[in-house]
């Protein structure tokens, strides 16, 4: 890899891979299309030759109108093998496509009466397709060489010398013809050019949008999982302060006297907890668990149960999956598991005695419920509830709820909270159900007035 492929922006080397495999498809799109209208045109052609034949008493060239018709054939069977390749489709490969298609009515035309015949008009649907696909230039080269065509056709026809007033009339008629062709070649030609050209400006801009929310929105993603580990890794870090704190209160002479085994088994544990953490957030980052499809509910919430009875072994959870809720499954990544989480253990801090969190699915949507028995959420704080750097408590960064919501929203989710007339707080999760089994009601919530 050369340096300056090296240094280029990642997002500079996705949009040129984004904008590429559009116009790739774009170019094969407009051939098939081409090669479908070249197809449709010939039928209609081949058709309205064999009802010409069988009604009228004049002769046509069929030998040299079945050679026209083979080459086209040719043309397309090259056409749709080539559809079949790998290999992208170049806007010059299309431009010659279509002075393919211009020869080919020319031979017709040389055959079948020149100017006199109304399929002329057809080189104008030839060239509104190229204006549709090609850039300026090409569509230049392809409207002057039709001009040029209908003008050597028209000279061709008006050279014949003919008295008669009735063919005087119909040479009049094909100037006219000829008149309203250049006009409406020069106005494709302006017009429609301009248009297509806006229009392609345009995807290239959708493009680019296109590459910034996909960039904005997996830099949230990560940044929020990164504050959440960090978030996460408080606990573990406070538990170690505390003991080591403890433990630096005593002398050597005490510490060889005493059994500190178990303490040092609670700080390996705590250890492990936080390269556990660091090492989701290394999954995550890969992509190994970003698009992960979720799962069931009741499997959601024993991963929630485990992690909060594992850490926090001495606080009353009680934990309630009611019934509409034991067949849904739920889209969530780790940092909804983060969300969840964090939210519980606030409740926990702020909780006197007791936390319940219970799990139903209403109105077509997940709810887990968290409640506890504290004094509830300061009408100041329940003001910026959701912004950082608000917290209840004066030793908390004010990161939780905040990446909680963050998080929520991403999963099209929304959180609920507010303080209850009997005392505490009540938090609700929100969530898009995935799927649940048929025929199972929804639970009602008892005593969560305001």
């Amino acid at each position: 890899m050369t340096q300056s492929t090296a240094t280029q922006p990642l997002a500079e080397r996705i949009l040129q891979m984004l904008t590429a495999n559009t116009a790739g498809g774009s170019s094969r799109l407009s051939l098939q299309r081409l090669l479908s209208l070249r197809l449709l045109v010939t039928l209609m052609c081949v058709i309205g030759t064999f009802i010409f034949h069988s009604f009228s008493p004049l002769e046509l060239p069929i030998l040299r109108l079945a050679i026209a018709t083979f080459l086209v054939a040719i043309s397309l069977l090259i056409g749709f093998w080539r559809l079949q390749k790998e290999v992208p489709i170049s806007e010059p490969e299309l431009f010659a496509q279509l002075l393919s298609d211009v020869g080919t009515l020319v031979l017709v035309l040389l055959a079948t009466g020149g100017a006199s015949n109304p399929l002329i008009s057809y080189l104008l649907v030839l060239l509104t397709v190229g204006a549709t696909m090609l850039h300026q230039r090409y569509v230049n080269v392809l409207a002057i060489s039709s001009i040029g065509i209908y003008t050597g056709f028209l000279l061709s026809e008006l050279q014949v010398d003919h008295s008669d007033h009735m063919v005087a009339n119909f040479q009049l008629h094909l100037v006219g013809m000829w008149v309203t062709f250049v006009v409406s070649a020069v106005l494709i030609t302006t017009f429609i050019t301009r248009m297509a050209e806006a229009i392609r400006s345009r995807e290239i801009t959708l493009a680019h949008a296109r590459e910034n929310e996909m960039r904005n929105e997996q830099l949230v993603a990560i940044g929020t999982l990164a504050a959440g580990t960090a978030h996460a890794l408080g606990t573990p870090l406070s538990t170690m302060y505390v003991l080591l704190t403890d433990l630096d209160k005593y002398s050597d002479e005490q510490l060889r006297a005493m059994s500190i085994k178990e303490d040092i088994s609670l700080l390996r544990e705590q250890v492990v907890r936080c390269k556990d953490s660091l090492t989701q957030l290394t999954r995550f980052y890969n992509k190994a668990d970003i698009h992960s499809p979720g799962g069931t509910l009741p499997e959601f919430m024993a991963e929630i149960q485990d992690y909060i009875v594992n850490i926090h072994p001495r606080a009353k959870v009680s934990f309630e999956l009611l019934p509409s809720a034991h067949h849904a499954t739920i889209p969530y990544d780790l940092s909804v598991r983060h969300a969840v989480i964090n939210l519980v253990e606030n409740a926990i801090k702020a909780a006197r005695s007791q936390v319940s969190v219970s799990c139903r699915v209403h109105d077509g949507q997940v709810e887990i419920i968290i409640q506890d028995d504290g004094p509830g959420i300061p009408a100041s704080v329940m003001e910026n509830m959701g912004e950082p750097f608000i917290s209840t408590r004066k030793d908390s960064m004010g990161l939780g709820i905040f990446l909680a919501n963050a998080a929520i929203q991403r999963a099209a989710g929304n959180i609920e909270m507010f303080n209850l007339k009997t005392g505490g707080a009540m938090s609700i999760i929100r969530l898009p159900v995935g799927a649940s089994a048929p025929g199972k009601h929804e639970d009602k919530v008892q005593g969560a007035s305001i």
